[in-house]
């Protein structure tokens, strides 16, 4: 819960890097989340809160998405990929699973040094 607090926290946080640790906790328990308060809207009957949630989200997950980009020294333009059905998503995919560069590079000082 930790890691997820910590995106939230750092709301704005476009710049810099994001370990994948980081990345997969917080979609982890973004799907965890999305479902408990999905399954709450569903019973309350449709009140929108679950889209409520995922506009809440939607600016720390892109924020999140850009410094894990980052992590692996790609700029941010490669998040573009989304609006290319499955392979985008894919290649996507591919990236935010794939190791970050190891020490500083052109975004900033290495994530799992300063952990």
């Amino acid at each position: 819960m930790g890691w997820y607090l910590k995106v939230l926290k750092n709301y704005f946080g476009f710049k810099g890097r994001a370990r994948r640790k980081e990345y997969w906790m917080f979609v982890l328990i973004s799907m965890i989340v999305t479902t408990c308060v999905s399954f709450l809207n569903n019973l309350l009957g449709d009140l929108g809160i679950d889209r409520i949630y995922e506009l809440a989200i939607l600016i720390p997950a892109f924020a999140l998405a850009f410094r894990r980009l980052h992590d692996t020294g790609r700029s941010a333009w490669w998040l573009l990929l989304i609006f290319i059905p499955l392979l985008g998503w894919l290649v996507l995919l591919f990236f935010m699973a794939g190791k970050g560069e190891a020490g500083e590079n052109r975004f900033g000082p290495d994530p799992k040094l300063s952990a």
